[in-house]
């Protein structure tokens, strides 16, 4: 009986290494859960033209956008654990989606394998000019001395920048009252006519107005000041510890896949993420590399279900 179960055992292994081996030998699907043009589609398609020409296999981005990223990210959760199917999640449809919806498709925690985190994207708290307070410190002795007289865009309710205002409140023990938008465009047009007074954006479309004196950064999100904002505090160092948000993007395939294939999909990710070109287009995007373990990763995710939870649980927060 031993022997037996001894050479299922061999059997099994070598059949998980032949596939490990010849991975991958046939077009491989890369679901994209938002539309074409956005970051999540850029940064899909991005990586999976240079898997493309080390596999020598089309990678083929596949976009299913729909329900804020929950409709792509359960479709791909929910398809056979071959190593075929691969999927960019990223904060909001991981960590957010759980406590945002009450019915979700999926369970980021039993239903993905973490493989890396691409890119860890700040936000900046930017206000209109004429606001008074000159940094994080000052909006948050303004906030205190005038409750509920601030007013907050972002792009819509439970997306990051909202998400990243409501912690800001909770942490700082202040008040501001949340205008949702249809989107991050006429969010920053409203902000820049002085009909809100804050929003925390994303690098990309954010610097160019500060440079450009139409909007005053007050705070980055982040952990640590930014490169191209050295003299923005964060948000940690202007008396609110411990404070961070940030947007990220991340490569996950269904639970099960063999864990060769998931180390050779990270090898492989992770060598495309140090290509020279591929620095630069993101850091267009306002991220920073990640390149984590996809143990480092599923540690981190863990950690960011329950704080995001917490979060939209304490602000009442609804999907539109």
């Amino acid at each position: 009986m031993r022997k037996i179960l001894y050479v299922i055992f061999m059997l099994s292994c070598i059949d998980h290494c032949v596939a490990a081996d010849a991975y991958p030998n046939k077009p491989v699907r890369w679901v994209v859960p938002f539309p074409p043009g956005g970051g999540t589609d850029l940064i899909s398609r991005t990586i999976a033209a240079k898997l493309a020409e080390i596999w020598g296999v089309q990678v083929v981005a596949d976009n299913r956008p729909g329900g804020g990223g929950t409709l792509g990210l359960g479709i791909a959760a929910k398809l056979p654990p071959d190593g075929y199917t691969i999927v960019l999640g990223q904060a909001s449809n991981v960590a957010v989606a759980p406590a945002l919806y009450a019915k979700l498709a999926y369970d980021p925690l039993k239903d993905l394998q973490p493989i890396t985190n691409v890119i860890a994207a700040p936000l900046v708290i930017v206000s209109h000019p004429s606001f008074p307070a000159r940094n994080a410190r000052e909006l948050i002795a303004y906030a205190r001395s005038k409750p509920d007289a601030i007013t907050f865009g972002s792009p819509g309710n439970g997306t990051i920048g909202h998400l990243s205002m409501e912690l800001l409140k909770t942490m700082a023990n202040i008040k501001m009252l949340h205008i949702p938008y249809k989107g991050a465009t006429l969010a920053i047009t409203e902000l820049i006519g002085g009909q809100i007074v804050l929003y925390a954006s994303s690098m990309p479309p954010a610097l160019p107005l500060i440079n450009a004196g139409k909007l005053k950064a007050l705070g980055v999100t982040t952990g640590k000041r930014l490169a191209p904002l050295p003299n923005v505090p964060t948000i940690a160092e202007s008396g609110v510890a411990g404070y961070e948000a940030v947007n990220w993007y991340a490569v996950f395939v269904p639970a099960g896949v063999a864990k060769e294939i998931v180390t050779k999909l990270h090898t492989d990710v992770v060598r495309v993420l140090k290509q020279p070109d591929v620095k630069e287009r993101f850091a267009g995007e306002g991220g920073e590399i990640v390149a984590d373990t996809p143990e480092e990763f599923a540690a981190f995710v863990r950690k960011e279900i329950p704080k995001w939870s917490k979060v939209v649980k304490g602000a009442s927060v609804k999907v539109d």
